[in-house]
């Protein structure tokens, strides 16, 4: 009968952590509007939360090697864009997860968010910024 409880503990504990691993990792974030690549975003977990940074940017003009956000209007004002945490106190809930914050360092306006991975293709991570009922939905590839 122990045995039986050990391994129901830990399958139990290998599911949430293949689940928590389907949104961890590194992702290249495309401009929904542009449809071009903008940069890599390495998604983690401190605690029970999950966070997410710049590792990259991607198709940068000449003389924007390593840009600040002159436009972020917290404690990421003047910061390096590359190495900035983007993504802020996401929590899960089942297959999404929500309740945190996004921050575009082109304009510095923060969004509340929401972010799954596809249910189709689990190298998709759909993101999403809103402000009341309106939003923006990009759509993430996993870097292999």
């Amino acid at each position: 009968m122990r045995t039986k409880i050990s391994f129901l503990a830990a399958l139990l504990f290998l599911t949430a952590s293949i689940n928590a691993q389907g949104i961890l990792g590194k992702w290249k974030t495309v401009d929904d509007e542009t449809g071009k690549t903008k940069s890599v975003v390495e998604i983690f977990q401190k605690g029970d939360k999950v966070y997410g940074k710049i590792v990259e940017l991607l198709n940068r003009e000449a003389g924007d090697e390593d840009p600040l956000c002159d436009k972020c209007t917290d404690d990421r004002l003047n910061k390096h864009i590359v190495g900035m945490e983007i993504i802020r106190a996401m929590e899960k809930d089942d297959e999404k997860y929500e309740e945190g914050t996004i921050m575009d360092p082109g304009n510095g306006k923060i969004y509340d968010c929401k972010m799954w991975v596809d249910e189709d293709d689990s190298k998709v991570l759909k993101v999403r910024g809103y402000i009341s009922f309106f939003y923006r939905t990009q759509t993430w590839h996993r870097v292999e």
